[in-house]
């Protein structure tokens, strides 16, 4: 017969076996029990486009850290709607993340595009870490309808022509079509016209002559098949295009506390650069390609035709600031910071 200490230390034992038991049920399964979540994720690049793996790594990751609750189902090339209409795509619930190129809509981010002055940034890598956490300042004031789960850009952009352009004076009297707002500012000011064309239908407008020159970063122009309209290609560092990943509000609200943490989690600076990286790479390699095609000018310009183009678009810094000043910020503060922030983490041209 076992003792009435043998029999005491057994209960004991079971008694802290059963707590342990129910304390992981407890703890253990608080995500698990968290009802599904599937995220319509909208991308208006082709399905090729190197950014698309790269949101797709992201919205696996989210699916691990959540214990598989939230999962994601990616939209690429305008399934469900225009590229200029993403922004308002991710507030209305269309998409519950959406790709967003605030420059498509001038004047309805102004702070966002004093991003796309010219010559700011030198990497679209730490680059997108840098607009990311600048931004984050301003982002609940200037895009108030969605949650910007995090800001980037692309690899620096240049001029790409079917005439070859040297100087800024060449712009007079030529049709661009800018990549944002602000360089949209900058071909007014050099005396060009602008044509609005959203990225997958820039080369029809090059085609058919509505358009002489874009501004587009380098991989780009070949995985739009721009490389078959523009020969002739400007090799510096002009500018970036700013972009945003945004979130349904309300698809955020009605997650759980733990699923809106995962969420918050991979809206960051890091995850900014990440999603960015590859993207970055593509664009960089792109201009090596396009020298090697047959017809293709690439070429730089000498210190005096570049010391021309900078004189010549300073000007769009203040009429960028007067955009800015009707939303109560301070521009010259607001580019101060972006300046800081592109020095932090090693970006500044």
């Amino acid at each position: 017969m076992p003792s009435i200490l043998h029999r005491r230390l057994r209960a004991s034992r079971a008694a802290l076996a059963l707590a342990a038991a129910l304390a992981a049920l407890a703890c253990a399964p608080a995500v698990a029990q968290d009802k599904p979540v599937n995220l319509k994720m909208s991308s208006w690049v082709p399905a090729q486009h190197p950014l698309n793996p790269a949101l797709q790594a992201w919205a696996d990751d989210i699916k691990k850290a959540s214990g598989g609750t939230i999962t994601a189902t990616l939209f690429p090339s305008e399934q469900l709607g225009k590229a200029f209409d993403h922004y308002d795509m991710a507030r209305d619930g269309i998409a519950d993340l959406a790709y967003v190129n605030p420059g498509y809509q001038p004047g309805r981010f102004p702070i966002m595009a004093g991003a796309s002055l010219p010559f700011l940034f030198s990497n679209g890598k730490s680059g997108s870490a840098a607009i990311d956490a600048w931004y984050r300042q301003y982002a609940a004031k200037e895009m108030k309808d969605i949650k910007v789960c995090f800001a980037f850009v692309h690899d620096p952009g240049t001029f790409h022509a079917r005439k070859k352009i040297t100087l800024p004076t060449d712009i007079n009297g030529m049709k661009i079509r800018p990549a944002t707002s602000t360089i949209g500012q900058m071909v007014t000011l050099l005396g060009g016209t602008n044509v609005q064309a959203s990225a997958p239908a820039a080369r029809d407008a090059l085609e058919k002559g509505v358009a002489d020159a874009i501004t587009f970063p380098w991989g780009s122009i070949i995985l739009f098949g721009i490389d078959k309209v523009v020969k002739y290609h400007i090799d510096v560092p002009l500018y970036v295009t700013p972009f945003v990943w945004g979130m349904n509000k309300d698809k955020y609200e009605s997650m759980s506390a733990a699923q809106k943490k995962v969420i918050d989690d991979h809206c960051t600076s890091e995850w900014a650069e990440k999603v960015a990286a590859n993207w970055a790479d593509y664009e960089a390699a792109g201009k090596g390609k396009i020298a090697a095609e047959a017809g293709h000018e690439v070429y730089k310009l000498t210190p005096e035709q570049l010391d021309a183009w900078r004189k010549a678009v300073a000007p769009v810094e203040g009429t960028w600031a007067e955009g800015v000043k009707k939303t109560g910020e301070d521009p010259k503060a607001v580019l101060d910071n972006l300046k800081a922030s592109l020095v932090k983490y090693k970006a500044a041209l």
